[in-house]
């Protein structure tokens, strides 16, 4: 029975890394997924039976999907405070970076890229607009928006990374305690 269970998940799984891809919280709908099996299964072993995960297993993917969402947030403020931003403009990178991600989604009928270029490109616009409207030259903020982008981009990659590490960690788990 463990066995169908554990197929079962691991297509659930597959499905929440689909939403990973989008930009939407994949990652945590995985933590809750296994977490939920593993409070299902939580006496199984007192009942002569094989607990399907350990409590490291799910300490481990919440660990991942945490460092994950870390990197991807501030990925972006980061490149733009590397390409020279200030505060405004890092800033206005968050705020765009999520503007972005939504507004493509709808409006780029490409289902994984939409979001995926509408958060970079958010993400440039935002700290290029924040930074000229604090008085900067308009080089200057390019630069620290073509950061920001590039800083959103590598986030977005880190996060689906590890929204495949997390699904194979799972996937091991399941089958092989």
């Amino acid at each position: 029975m463990n066995y169908l269970w554990a197929t079962l998940l691991i297509l659930l799984n597959g499905a929440w890394l689909l939403l990973v891809v989008l930009g939407l919280p994949g990652n945590w709908l995985k933590v809750i997924s296994t977490a939920a099996i593993v409070w299902w299964q939580w006496d199984n072993a007192e009942r002569g039976g094989v607990e399907m995960f350990s409590i490291w297993t799910l300490v481990a993917i919440i660990v991942i999907a945490a460092a994950a969402e870390l990197a991807e947030f501030f990925t972006g403020v980061f490149g733009a405070a590397k390409a020279g931003a200030t505060k405004r403009g890092s800033f206005g990178a968050i705020v765009g970076g999520i503007m972005g991600a939504i507004a493509a989604t709808f409006l780029i009928p490409i289902p994984i890229l939409g979001s995926i270029i509408g958060a970079c490109v958010g993400a440039g616009l935002g700290a290029w607009g924040f930074e000229m409207a604090g008085g900067r030259k308009f080089s200057e903020s390019a630069k620290s928006g073509v950061g920001a982008g590039v800083g959103t981009l590598a986030g977005r990659v880190v996060k689906i990374v590890s929204g495949v590490v997390i699904w194979l960690v799972i996937a091991v788990a399941a089958f092989w305690p």
